[in-house]
């Protein structure tokens, strides 16, 4: 495993059905922001794909989104973490593109930044178009109950992995990860 992939509303921060509309308004999910951390210092490339149909909206502007995201990426930093990037579609939902999860145009921009394969790399959502997205890609789908994750839990159809969260995913990744392991013990 060398990258994860996150989505943002309800994984990492706490999610409105209004947008999340400045910076003021992102606030991260508990644990969320050491999550990140953990996972980056573990040695892997830890993107965000998140839709933002608030831009296509109208509701927000591409400098405010932009400022959302300096926002996260600092907490992130004064947590000792990193994010390698950010992929957004900022497109409205009737526009038909290709970038818009359940669609992989944000997870085939992630693998041509990242250079390499998704396939079997954890993608961590809360919801159904994540959980669909990360499929199409042949990515390995996971679950966090946090933001819709418990809704989405009881509607999927099948068994999926799953945790209360995203640091209890981290912890259990980075516990499991070989470059995790392999730096510990230098």
């Amino acid at each position: 495993m060398k990258v994860v992939i996150l989505d943002r509303d309800g994984v990492i921060n706490v999610d409105s059905t209004n947008y999340i509309k400045s910076p003021e308004q992102w606030q991260p999910i508990p644990g969320s922001i050491e999550a990140i951390s953990l996972l980056s210092n573990s040695g892997l490339a830890v993107y965000v794909a998140t839709n933002q149909a608030g831009v296509g909206r109208g509701l927000f502007s591409l400098e405010t989104l932009d400022a959302i995201h300096k926002k996260m990426h600092g907490a992130v930093q004064a947590a000792g973490g990193n994010i390698t990037g950010v992929f957004f579609c900022p497109h409205h939902p009737i526009e038909g593109c290709d970038c818009r999860k359940p669609g992989i145009g944000l997870l085939l921009q992630i693998a041509a930044h990242f250079g390499g394969s998704l396939n079997d790399e954890p993608f961590v959502g809360d919801s159904v178009k994540d959980i669909q997205a990360a499929k199409r890609m042949g990515c390995r789908p996971v679950l966090v109950r946090t933001g819709n994750g418990e809704k989405t839990l009881h509607a999927m159809g099948e068994p999926i992995e799953n945790y209360n969260n995203l640091l209890d995913f981290a912890k259990s990744i980075t516990r499991d990860n070989p470059v995790s392991r392999d730096r510990s013990e230098n």
